[in-house]
């Protein structure tokens, strides 16, 4: 992937950048640095304010001005804030990912955002700068691993070679904006690995080249990493994980993390670890159910959600949080073949419990079922959260921009609720009621893997299969991410492909609730 831009807080502005940001607010009048700048260019900036009608100061509205020597920059980005009052750690972080954006377009090497706040503000100086700069810093990805033809192309053979390479913030809080930038650095660390992850080719990323991916990233950073291989799993019995994976050549893999922030601590005292759960379907054909084959190699997705299990616990690691979490992420590829499993089937999970196989296609829920009794067995977590990939019926429910959630406690709702306000990450309550649950049980086996009703409400069925797998009332919240975790356009902070979703939502939930 490209070099990620270097982004750092100073005091002094850095009069070497060609391009300087500058800011306006709701009536389109310049905050004092940008006022200062504008005297040095002779007013060419707040003439242009005026005579270009598509510049309000509306909330990311963007205008870029070229200046006159002795302005001490080359050009400038007006970016407008909108109504001050309003500012908060999202719509900072959504302005600096529409800055980043602007400044791609315009073609800036070196630029210097001078960063002024007004009484207005509802974060102090230092926050609002490190929230500002983690909008530039997510918004700064692009999955371009297997393109060659940028590197040869050479300066003078009329193709613009010019990329962005500096940010720097000037604000009087420099060393301190600094200090709390780090924090929001390690999770957007942590969102991006998770986007590289969905992002890879199913070639490349398989469970086995998955899990070793994934010792040799965390490891180092001090998570405990335990791979459970196809031997290990049949021996501890993973017949719902295992038998999705029968019909690929690469066998299926379950990966445990362990971050002991507290030293183990929770296992002392009694609680338990956090426990989250990620379905890791490197790849889905739909098996013998087979997917019809528009759209199939958009498929490399299906593990989203064990990429945002992946990317939480790497954000946990970097920021060292003083909280005891497991991650457990089942890995598999769901394939046709001649040992594939078949519609009809009936398989024993690690539970015990035996399933009847409708589907082939709806394979995530078996994953997610023998990682859901593994962690529970072996770690007694005081709380669960599994998220998936799981069900189109959540994407015809909410479309793209809420992930689907069904959640068997309410205090674990209001966390993830003011955890999804806070990070933009939405959430909408899916209902967990007895009658999908009840519709989940087979006739000829103790489960089956789809429900009656066909398409309609799917993805509660689904839910309502896997609370099956919920032992003792342990809070639990399950979040059906199908049409979260892959964006076909861009967003403020989110370039399309891979969203890197759930990883900022997760790691809010757990400092602001279970960190010491």
């Amino acid at each position: 992937m490209s070099t990620p831009v270097s982004i750092s807080f100073v005091k002094t502005p850095k009069t070497k950048s060609d391009t300087a940001v500058i800011f306006a607010d709701d009536k389109s009048r310049l905050l004092p640095s940008g006022a200062t700048l504008d005297k040095k260019a002779n007013g060419i900036i707040s003439a242009a304010l005026e005579t270009r009608d598509g510049f309000k100061g509306r909330h990311g509205d963007v205008i870029a001005v070229f200046l006159p020597k002795g302005a001490g920059y080359k050009q400038a980005l007006v970016v407008g804030l909108g109504d001050s009052s309003k500012l908060d750690v999202l719509t900072l972080e959504n302005l600096g990912g529409k800055t980043f954006a602007a400044l791609k377009s315009i073609s800036a090497v070196q630029a210097c955002v001078l960063f002024d706040v007004d009484k207005k503000w509802r974060l102090k100086e230092a926050e609002a700068a490190a929230a500002y700069a983690s909008g530039l810093r997510l918004r700064d990805y692009n999955f371009d691993k297997y393109k060659q033809g940028n590197k040869k192309k050479k300066s003078g053979d009329g193709v613009n070679t010019a990329s962005l390479k500096e940010i720097s913030i000037a604000c009087t809080a420099g060393s301190e904006s600094a200090k709390t930038y780090a924090a929001y650095d390690a999770v957007a660390e942590g969102v991006i690995f998770a986007r590289d992850l969905v992002n890879e080719v199913a070639n490349v990323l398989y469970p086995e080249s998955y899990a070793n991916i994934l010792a040799k990233e965390l490891k180092p950073l001090g998570v405990q990493i335990e791979i459970l291989d196809e031997k290990k799993m049949a021996k501890l019995g993973f017949g719902a994980h295992l038998a999705v994976g029968m019909g690929s050549i690469r066998p299926p893999r379950v990966v445990i993390m362990r971050w002991n922030g507290m030293s183990g601590a929770s296992k002392k005292n009694g609680k338990g670890p956090l426990a989250f759960v990620g379905k890791g379907v490197t790849f889905d054909t739909g098996g013998i159910s087979i997917k019809p084959a528009a759209g199939m190699e958009e498929m490399k997705m299906d593990m989203g959600g064990s990429a945002a299990v992946v990317g939480l616990i790497r954000a946990l690691a970097r920021t060292k949080a003083k909280v005891d979490v497991v991650g457990i992420v089942g890995l598999a590829e769901n394939m046709p073949s001649d040992r594939s499993y078949r519609p009809g089937d009936i398989i024993t999970s690690l539970s015990g419990k035996t399933i009847e196989v409708l589907n082939t296609d709806a394979e995530g829920r078996l994953v997610l079922a023998d990682a859901l009794t593994y962690v529970q067995s072996i770690y007694k977590p005081r709380m669960i959260v599994d998220l998936a990939t799981l069900t189109g019926a959540i994407m015809v429910a909410l479309g793209f921009e809420y992930a689907g959630t069904f959640v068997n406690d309410d205090t674990l709702w209001k966390q993830l609720e003011r955890a999804s306000e806070d990070t933009g990450e939405k959430l909408w309550r899916m209902p967990l009621d007895a009658a999908y649950r009840d519709e989940m049980k087979g006739s000829v086996s103790d489960l089956k893997n789809l429900g009656n009703q066909g398409r309609y409400g799917g993805a509660c069925s689904a839910a309502g299969f896997l609370e099956h797998f919920i032992e003792n009332d342990t809070p639990w919240a399950h979040i059906d991410i199908a049409g979260t975790a892959w964006w076909k356009t861009d967003k403020p902070t989110v370039p399309r492909g891979g969203s890197g979703f759930g990883v900022r939502l997760l790691y809010r939930l757990v400092v602001d609730n279970y960190a010491q």
